[in-house]
């Protein structure tokens, strides 16, 4: 509608004029782009919409500027001298998470540095960030910088195959940093190796934090060049002013097929999710078969910046918000935040309450499947579940602690009465019949084995499945087996193992730091 049409408008011309008094030009590119192009650039993983054309190309509906830019460049500007800085103010669309309140068509506000390497094209990309925040009026804003080089470096330290270097790289992609530790238990690694592994993705502070990165390196002889180019970054950024507003994170280490070196998130008080971000990418022009060109670049959502002149950034900081999992993770939990440091005392009867204030914390009682959502949506800064309820949720949020309790395992069973039967019908017919509560974790195990199946999901009493017919096997969460025994069922096969886990929303992680404090605490105390 008009009114809010004129407000975005007027927020784009700000930002626009902001990146325009620097230097950089406008440019526009096409709303469909020819997939095959863009691969060649960089992995293809969140084109949600696509269509064929009429001469059978493959087109997807750009879910992204920088590599439809980067395109343009290669093939458009190959004649030109570098470096290009270039400008943009365009829609995209990218699928969201059902039930959060994201809309999958936004608008990019961002900047292209294209023909510029070194240090230097880092920080003018980051304070063209800068500006542009200001400019816009966004409240409580903050830079969080990471680096892919570390952790590719670390990898290629350490022993590993290539297929084990992809896993641990496929659990910083999932924030997963829980899965690492358990990943370099699994691996035939020294303890100091180990401790590097799991202890590079949890850095995170201000510019002291690197010399910690530092030492995990050298410890495992790895290259630590990408810290020694953040460290250049931060001191730049001090230069300017901006020490108190750029900071350090280890886990924002996204796309390590994409970016090349330095990586950053933007945030804003108040807001759950990034509002932006960026890095250096500096092998897409290769790929797309022109000459190499260092690169970097950002890109804001308009969305998120209207959002944040919504609030109220004003006041004093608000309570710790914890996510607390009733049911039979409460007594644990309530046992782990006390060894944590803190007071739970009101937390030991809440009666009706569904929040429980206790001085800076405010503890947040929610069903434990719930919780990843009241994290991942706002509702809290940080939570406790199962990582069960992780899985099903597939939301966005960090897994930084296993608290050593609530352990069960997922398994596939089938009725004993008719064994072996799902395999017959298998090589029958292809596929089987599976009734479960956990759809997700019961698509991921048939997918690793390779196996066809049909996912029915219910809601309670999955062990009538088989009984009454319907389903071939179930896929089910037990501690004991006593409920699939005294129901004529029997275990096929395990599927995983769970424990309760300590998570947060990636925005608070890096914007709070009594996230952290509360995750180093809870690791400490942890129940073995």
């Amino acid at each position: 509608m008009p009114e809010e049409a004129l407000r975005r408008e007027r927020i784009i011309r700000t930002v626009s004029d902001a990146f325009a008094r620097r230097g950089y030009l406008p440019v526009e590119t096409p709303l469909l782009e020819d997939r095959r192009s863009i691969e060649r650039a960089a992995c293809v993983e969140d084109a949600a919409f696509q269509l064929f054309d009429s001469d059978g190309r493959l087109l997807m509906v750009r879910s992204d500027l920088t590599m439809p830019i980067a395109r343009l460049v290669a093939t458009r500007l190959e004649h030109a001298s570098a470096p290009f800085r270039l400008r943009y103010a365009a829609p995209i669309v990218r699928d969201q998470a059902r039930f959060m309140g994201r809309s999958r068509q936004f608008t990019q506000l961002g900047i292209e540095l294209i023909g510029e390497k070194g240090p230097a094209a880092d920080i003018e990309v980051l304070s063209a960030a800068a500006d542009a925040l200001d400019a816009a009026g966004v409240p409580g804003w903050r830079i969080v910088c990471g680096s892919v080089k570390p952790m590719k470096d670390l990898l290629a330290a350490l022993p590993l195959s290539q297929d084990r270097r992809a896993a641990v790289l496929e659990r910083v992609h999932a924030s997963d940093l829980v899965g690492i530790d358990e990943l370099a238990r699994r691996f035939d690694l020294s303890d100091q190796e180990r401790r590097s592994l799991s202890g590079l993705c949890r850095i995170g502070g201000d510019a002291t934090c690197l010399s910690r990165a530092r030492e995990l390196l050298a410890a495992c002889d790895a290259d630590d060049a990408g810290v020694t180019e953040l460290e250049g970054v931060l001191s730049a950024a001090r230069a300017l002013g901006l020490a108190e507003k750029i900071g350090v994170d280890f886990s924002v280490m996204n796309s390590f097929d994409y970016y090349t070196g330095l990586v950053f998130g933007v945030y804003a008080r108040g807001l759950p999710g990034a509002i932006g971000s960026g890095g250096r990418y500096d092998d897409a022009f290769s790929r797309l078969g022109g000459e190499g060109l260092p690169a970097a670049g950002f890109a804001l959502s308009l969305e998120q910046i209207e959002e944040s002149l919504s609030l109220d950034a004003a006041g004093k900081r608000p309570p710790l918000r914890v996510a607390v999992p009733k049911g039979s993770l409460f007594a644990d939990t309530l046992a782990a935040l006390e060894r944590a440091g803190l007071d739970v005392d009101e937390l030991r009867d809440p009666g009706r309450r569904l929040i429980v204030h206790a001085g800076e914390v405010d503890f947040v009682i929610v069903r434990p499947s719930d919780a990843p959502a009241f994290v991942a949506s706002g509702g809290a800064d940080c939570g406790i579940c199962g990582n069960d309820s992780l899985i099903e949720a597939g939301l966005d949020a960090v897994q930084l602690v296993d608290l050593g309790y609530g352990a069960c395992r997922f398994v596939v069973a089938e009725s004993v009465a008719a064994a072996g039967a799902a395999d017959t019908r298998y090589a029958r017919f292809g596929n089987i019949r599976v009734c479960t509560k956990y759809p997700r974790i019961a698509q991921a195990y048939y997918d690793r084995i390779g196996m066809q199946a049909d996912i029915v999901t219910l809601h309670g009493n999955i062990e009538l499945g088989p009984m009454v017919g319907m389903a071939d096997r179930i896929v089910d969460i037990t501690a004991t087996g006593t409920t699939l025994r005294e129901n004529g069922l029997t275990v096929v096969d395990d599927v995983i193992e769970c424990s309760a886990r300590f998570f947060a929303n990636p925005a608070s992680l890096r914007c709070d730091e009594r996230v952290r404090r509360l995750a180093m605490a809870l690791a400490d105390t942890r129940k073995e």
